[in-house]
């Protein structure tokens, strides 16, 4: 998974919501004539189970129905492995909802090549301009716009301070070398430099993903994918320099059976204070909050290092989101609707109430968190984005990587087999 861990942010359910598989398919697609009533009913599928989002998401709904009187809104309301597995059938038979939650990236794709999804390039040019530029990448296709997020995030370092300082380091490190000589100097105070949930593979990928667009450049990883080739030479570099790290034995004891939130995973370790770093999404301190202690004060977050000779920058983000797109043909009511999700007012409410990032500028005021404001300071900033492998590429070639990363962490494969591997998965898929 690419960001599994949103769940602790209310975006996605830890356990599958019960009542709602959604037999009524055939509810798809709203009632866009208006019925004899007059009023347009436009459905909204998204993955808000949980607490606070699924609230605050229900009164958002209502409130954009009392500004519109004659449209109705009907949610169904999906765990997220659940949703993803209804979409992958209604795209299969040709039918989405009116506005449906998407991740962007292969998925969004391939809908879109079905000929399911609406062009929202004009039908929003007038007030989609104004919202975070990284935020809007993951759907834009062909410079096309296919969706509007609500929601953006990214992967960097979250930290303990007060290790740090046991250890000597006064800032944290802004290039590779610099993080592997943070790592000695914390083992040489027996100190574990880092927590990684093994078990759950995902985690590790992270590093392999980050240090691949470092050396080869933020572009080379789609670059590669459309090519199906991860055998040039920045990729198995990148696998090298994540092999100097795992030489380091850098992570806890155990990490190879470790999960992420458990009370004994990954974010509890660095919640604890038993580990000084984990590399995790913006979610990472509710985890560890919630798993562990959580640091409070101590608690910091630093971006990804920059490689040494490497083609990409400091300033290119590996990460992702969460947005809406429209049904082809659907109602006018559907684009009003993301509009209205996509205006300040909404948006402020998200991020005071449900925790997200903003994707409209304006509503960073609502921000109060100064570790959340210095990752939203990196994606203001970012030069280049990467989404969730995952979710950028076919699910099985994510898996492939997952898998091969894993295996390279628990040295059973080499940096050049990893890329063999993922070659190989990504002929087969494409």
């Amino acid at each position: 998974m690419g960001d599994p861990a949103l769940s602790r942010r209310g975006f996605l359910a830890a356990s599958a919501a019960a009542g709602l598989g959604m037999t009524a398919l055939s509810g798809c697609g709203g009632d866009s004539d208006g019925g004899s009533s007059g009023t347009t009913t436009i459905e909204w599928w998204n993955i808000s189970t949980t607490e606070p989002a699924k609230t605050v998401w229900a009164a958002l709904a209502k409130k954009f129905e009392a500004q519109n009187p004659k449209v109705k809104v009907k949610i169904v309301q999906l765990e997220n492995d659940a949703y993803k597995s209804k979409m992958t059938a209604l795209t299969a038979s040709g039918k989405l909802p009116d506005v449906f939650h998407t991740w962007g990236g292969g998925v969004l794709k391939q809908q879109v090549d079905a000929g399911l999804v609406e062009d929202l390039t004009e039908r929003t040019k007038e007030w989609s301009g104004g919202l975070l530029s990284v935020a809007k990448e993951p759907y834009l296709l062909d410079d096309k716009v296919y969706g509007i997020p609500f929601d953006i995030g990214m992967i960097g370092f979250w930290y303990n301070k007060a290790l740090f300082r046991q250890a000597g380091i006064s800032t944290p490190p802004t290039t590779w070398s610099g993080f592997l000589d943070a790592v000695r100097k914390l083992k040489a105070e027996s100190i574990t430099p880092l927590a990684l949930a093994g078990k759950e593979k995902w985690p590790g990928m992270y590093y392999w993903a980050y240090l691949a667009m470092r050396t080869a450049g933020a572009e080379a990883l789609q670059k590669a994918y459309d090519a199906k080739d991860f055998t040039g030479a920045a990729f198995v570099e990148a696998g090298e320099h994540l092999k100097e790290l795992v030489d380091l034995q850098p992570f806890q004891k155990g990490f190879l059976g470790a999960a992420y939130s458990t009370p004994t995973g990954q974010a509890a370790a660095v919640g604890n204070g038993k580990a000084a770093m984990e590399l995790m999404g913006q979610w990472a301190p509710v985890v560890e909050a919630d798993a562990g202690k959580g640091l409070g004060k101590d608690l910091g977050f630093f971006p990804f290092p920059a490689v040494e000779g490497g083609k990409g920058a400091i300033t290119e983000v590996f990460g992702g989101g969460g947005g809406h797109a429209v049904r082809s043909g659907a109602p006018q009511a559907a684009v009003d609707f993301l509009k209205f999700f996509a205006s300040e007012t909404t948006d402020v409410e998200l991020v005071k109430k449900t925790g997200v990032l903003p994707v409209v500028p304006a509503a960073e005021s609502a921000l109060t968190d100064p570790n959340l404001k210095a990752v939203q300071k990196q994606l203001r900033a970012a030069t280049g984005f990467q989404l969730y492998l995952d979710q950028a590429y076919a699910p099985a070639v994510g898996q492939e990587i997952n898998d091969s990363v894993a295996a390279l962490i628990a040295g059973s494969k080499s940096p050049e087999q990893v890329t063999t591997s993922i070659t190989q998965t990504t002929k087969e898929e494409q």
